[in-house]
């Protein structure tokens, strides 16, 4: 059933640019009552994530601050796509960068939209496997990053527990799930 049409965009500004995203407000008519309404987009490039798990399916895990939540996270390793890169790309330099490991065995698992409401872009999720620890970690400025390892049979009673409680992680631990699944 497609009762909602796409809306007609009458204008697009963007308002503010930062480092990582950027403001921007989009004019649209809307098809019920033709009234002209404001909406507000944070434009960014595409994110990625990255489930890294050992020979002995040992999930390597990240600790570090986040300041929307002002608290300590455990995640999976992921950022930015960069212009030019790919998400297979990204996601490989992410992993090394944060962790110090690599690997030869990449999986995609899929992709979601963050939040479609308001950001424009996706965050695709990938799986390493066999992963090898082959440099030290390489943080930007403003990371600071601790590493640890989980048995991956141990990650739906650490969600569960709300020890991990970033949504785009626990995505990509559903993403892998689902892949198991359907392997069946």
């Amino acid at each position: 059933m497609d009762l909602i049409a796409k809306w007609q965009r009458i204008s697009r500004k963007v308002l503010h640019s930062f480092r990582i995203f950027s403001i921007r407000e989009d004019r649209y008519r809307l098809p019920r009552n033709g009234r002209e309404v404001p909406f507000y987009i944070l434009e960014s490039s595409d994110w990625v994530n990255v489930i890294p798990l050992t020979e002995s399916e040992e999930v390597i895990l990240i600790r570090q601050y986040r300041f929307g939540t002002e608290s300590v996270t455990l995640e999976i390793p992921g950022g930015i796509v960069e212009p030019g890169m790919t998400p297979l790309e990204a996601a490989q330099r992410e992993l090394l960068e944060e962790t110090g490991y690599h690997s030869e065995e990449w999986d995609y698992l899929g992709y979601v939209h963050p939040n479609p409401a308001f950001l424009n872009n996706r965050c695709h999720s990938f799986v390493a496997r066999g992963v090898k620890k082959v440099a030290e970690i390489d943080l930007e400025e403003s990371e600071e990053i601790e590493v640890e390892t989980a048995p991956l049979k141990n990650i739906p009673e650490l969600i569960a527990k709300g020890e991990i409680t970033h949504s785009l992680v626990v995505c990509a631990f559903h993403w892998l799930a689902l892949k198991k699944i359907n392997a069946q």
